[in-house]
């Protein structure tokens, strides 16, 4: 039988992990970080509060690469920040910024950050993934456990390369005792859970060499250099320097730019999607979560602010790049 939990990060600010236990929920998933080097600000409180309170614990990982040597660095800081704690659960992978990204690309990710994750820990890692982005998964990604978000009654099984799932994430509007926003709701079946108590070692931070991937990248009518940026996850500094251009507002379409992707690079601030409910407006959101209209446009190519729609998914970028 399935177990109830949940999965939490910085955005429920501070939980009472007791009344959360008490109301029936018994594992918890907590983010452990994002990026190249950025751990969660509330991963260790909520970790200590989540053990403290008896609840099974697991975490997981926003994956931001834009190449495999970028995932299995991200991948060695994950294990870095989790070494030495105790957990029951499986690791686990959430790969959902995918846009600018092919699916040959989206794969060779993926791919790098789990393997990564499993040859430094010595246990297989879970997949997160929204049901619509299972139909890029492939063999050998699709070998791993899949954790699906799906928000209807039932999954749908097979689920394109998985024959089922091992955790559902079932709503992303939960409301618990002990947590004061909404909250993603779980149920995690036997698979989830790892056959003993796990505290992997810390890896040696030489592990793997840096490399610097360089792709050109053509300017497309209402490109920024602020939102290309965005999208490969670097700084609009770095390109103007790469590319020599004196005025970074000044880009035109058609124009070949030239991007460095660095394994070893500042963080692009700290990300969160949403989903949009009846009633929003671009506008209310942008004020809500402390951006602007124009920067949500940008961010999720949304050709018209005024076309948005209930259940569509917005990245929402917490410090856009400035120069």
């Amino acid at each position: 039988m399935a177990k109830k939990g949940l999965d939490v990060s910085q955005w429920q600010g501070n939980i009472n992990f007791q009344r959360v236990k008490d109301a029936g929920y018994s594992v918890v998933y907590i983010k452990a970080g994002e990026g190249s080097n950025t751990t969660d600000p509330f991963f260790e409180q909520n970790y200590k509060k989540a053990k403290r309170a008896g609840m099974e614990v697991g975490f997981y990982y926003y994956v931001t690469a834009r190449s495999a040597s970028q995932a299995r660095h991200q991948a060695h800081h994950f294990v870095k920040i989790t070494a030495k704690k105790e957990y029951e659960c499986r690791l686990a992978m959430d790969f959902e910024d995918l846009i600018g990204l092919s699916q040959r690309e989206i794969r060779e990710i993926g791919t790098a950050f789990l393997r990564s994750v499993e040859d430094l820990t010595g246990t297989k890692p879970m997949v997160y993934s929204d049901y619509s982005n299972t139909t890029i998964w492939k063999r050998p990604i699709t070998d791993y456990s899949l954790w699906i978000a799906y928000y209807n009654r039932r999954v749908p099984e097979p689920i394109n390369g998985w024959r089922t799932y091992t955790a559902w994430q079932y709503s992303d509007e939960g409301r618990v005792s002990g947590i004061s926003t909404r909250v993603d709701l779980d149920q995690f079946r036997s698979d989830t859970f790892l056959k003993k108590r796990n505290k992997h070692k810390r890896p040696k931070a030489d592990l793997y060499a840096y490399h610097n991937r360089k792709i050109i990248y053509n300017v497309k009518k209402g490109d920024t250099l602020a939102s290309i940026a965005r999208l490969y996850h670097t700084s609009v500094a770095a390109i103007a320097k790469d590319n020599d251009i004196a005025n970074p507002n000044k880009i035109y379409m058609g124009e070949k730019l030239k991007i460095v992707i660095r394994d070893k690079q500042r963080d692009e601030g700290r990300n969160r999607f949403i989903k949009i409910r009846k009633g929003d407006t671009l506008f209310q959101l942008a004020k809500k979560y402390n951006t602007s209209v124009s920067a949500l446009v940008e961010e999720n190519h949304i050709l018209s602010p005024d076309l948005i729609f209930p259940g569509q998914r917005l990245k929402i970028s917490k410090s856009p790049f400035v120069l």
